[in-house]
């Protein structure tokens, strides 16, 4: 997939499907903010200034789940290394990041719908997993807020998958807050 900026509109931002941005949608997003510091904040705290990107991977992967069902999907995994800056240097910028994932892509193909995943770490500790969950703008920062990607149960998350739809589909109107349906 060649990664270009077609920024999506306003009024239908990827990001409210949460932990669901593609590598193709994020790129569309940051697109119009070359020139604004890119910061991704995780564990409630913005990376440190000196991050860098380490390592952007593209895969796919068919397993087996607790339910003896298969599953099969393809990934972009973008790795970041959350250290100090050198003094006086400012965080990376999205025409930077912009341009390190344009050069990855001119060796690495991007599936359109790939899920987006998050690997970060200090050097230090092990590395944890996030899916980005929400960009915001920020004055002369875009920031990528990324939230934890736990394990999970895929039978359950089907099952609770089609029970949502089955009751919003089945009476207009989606589900409570309160996670109890809005129609008796």
């Amino acid at each position: 997939m060649q990664l270009q900026a077609n920024p999506g509109s306003s009024d239908s931002h990827p990001w409210h499907r949460l932990g669901r941005l593609s590598t193709a949608e994020l790129v569309a997003e940051l697109a119009p903010h070359a020139g604004k510091a890119l910061v991704f904040a995780y564990d409630g705290r913005d990376v440190q200034a000196g991050y860098h990107v380490t390592e952007v991977k593209a895969g796919h992967f068919a397993s087996i789940d607790c339910g003896a069902m298969p599953e099969s999907w393809r990934e972009t995994v973008i790795q970041l290394w959350d250290i100090p800056a050198e003094p006086g240097h400012a965080p990376m910028t999205v025409a930077k990041f912009l341009a390190i994932m344009r050069k990855v892509a001119e060796q690495v193909q991007f599936a359109d719908d790939a899920k987006l995943t998050f690997e970060i770490s200090d050097g230090t500790r092990a590395m944890q997993i996030f899916a980005p969950a929400a960009i915001e703008l920020d004055g002369d920062t875009v920031r990528v807020e990324l939230r934890p990607r736990p394990a999970s149960c895929k039978p359950r998350d089907r099952w609770l998958e089609q029970d949502t739809a089955e009751t919003s589909d089945g009476c207009g109107c989606a589900p409570a807050k309160d996670a109890v349906a809005c129609c008796n």
